[in-house]
């Protein structure tokens, strides 16, 4: 990341743009040009998340993000991994590089807290997103942009309940993250039924699987599965086919593929966060900081979440989950 900060830290970009009549419609043409629709200076934002490898979630919120950029004249840096130790490293190199704002995601909140502070302390607002909602103002963050873990949680376990499931499981993959275990405490929370969680192996597809059709054959009274992420959706459907369970499948997030489920009835509902409008809030808010001193929502929380999604919602929402904006 240190490389392609430097490579876009010698870049330049012209800028353009007006507000209020013919010069707004200046701005509209410049955006649908790809050029930007402001005149602040080629700021350079770095984003740092704990995305794994083939998360289409992260896919989605860089889409925002950079939808934004490019509006906002920004030099826009990516950098993910879900180790928190080498999350906090891609932080470090952004402050090295002394860039003019950094979002980050806080799964495991104690790893980047002394980075996020060393980030504040040199000056570089940051803006936490998607997690760690709870610590993001004790670091020293502007604001934070994502939804309630334990609200949407909450929302989910009264969900079930309308539904009259007895028995769930929450799948958690991966351990330690601290959005992952507010959701299923929430969902216990307000579940009427029982809810226990299982601990899986995210980075190993095959594994979680296994254990998934393991849980449900030992146990047939489970009625229902609860994914916290687009990606294992699928992948517990085929854990329910194989163990012959009638669980109902639920997941968090939403992707092209859980929209087909939800349609074909293959899911029972998914919970939108809108990860679109997660980055590309963030980069717009860093920007409404730098070019004006603009907090949005006064340094609390921005919630972009929840929203229970099922087949009659995901159909309304088909245009923009192909175009990959939901």
């Amino acid at each position: 990341m240190g490389a392609v900060l430097a490579a876009v830290l010698g870049a330049s970009l012209a800028g353009c743009s007006s507000t209020g009549g013919k010069r707004a419609e200046e701005r509209a043409k410049a955006e649908a040009q790809g050029r930007p629709a402001v005149s602040t200076p080629r700021w350079t934002f770095a984003m740092v998340t704990h995305a794994g490898d083939g998360d289409t979630f992260w896919d989605i919120v860089q889409k925002g993000a950079k939808e934004a950029a490019a509006k906002d004249n920004i030099n826009f840096v990516y950098a993910h991994d879900d180790q928190a130790q080498q999350q906090a490293q891609f932080v470090q190199n952004a402050i090295d590089q002394k860039v003019d704002g950094i979002i980050v995601s806080l799964a495991k909140p104690e790893a980047l807290k002394d980075v996020v502070a060393k980030a504040v302390k040199a000056g570089i607002p940051v803006v936490t997103v998607n997690s760690g909602s709870a610590q993001s103002a004790e670091y020293g963050a502007l604001t934070h942009i994502g939804q309630d873990e334990q609200i949407a949680g909450e929302a989910v376990g009264t969900e079930l309940g309308k539904r009259g499931k007895k028995k769930a499981v929450c799948v958690l993959h991966e351990q330690g993250n601290v959005g992952h275990e507010q959701r299923c405490a929430g969902a216990k929370k307000t579940f009427s039924g029982t809810m226990e969680n299982l601990y899986v192996e995210g980075t190993n597809m095959p594994s979680v699987q296994a254990a998934m059709q393991a849980k449900l054959q030992a146990d047939p009274s489970i009625d229902a599965i609860l994914t916290l992420g687009a990606p294992f959706a699928p992948t517990a459907v085929k854990a329910k086919d194989a163990a012959g369970s009638k669980a109902e499948v639920d997941t968090f997030d939403l992707n092209e593929s859980v929209a087909r489920d939800l349609a074909s009835g293959a899911l029972g509902f998914a919970v939108d966060q809108q990860p679109y409008l997660q980055g590309y809030e963030a980069v717009d808010l860093l920007w409404l900081y730098r070019y004006n001193a603009n907090v949005l929502g006064g340094g609390r929380p921005v919630l972009t979440g929840p929203q229970i999604v099922t087949a009659a919602e995901a159909a309304k929402l088909e245009e923009f989950i192909k175009r990959g904006s939901r």
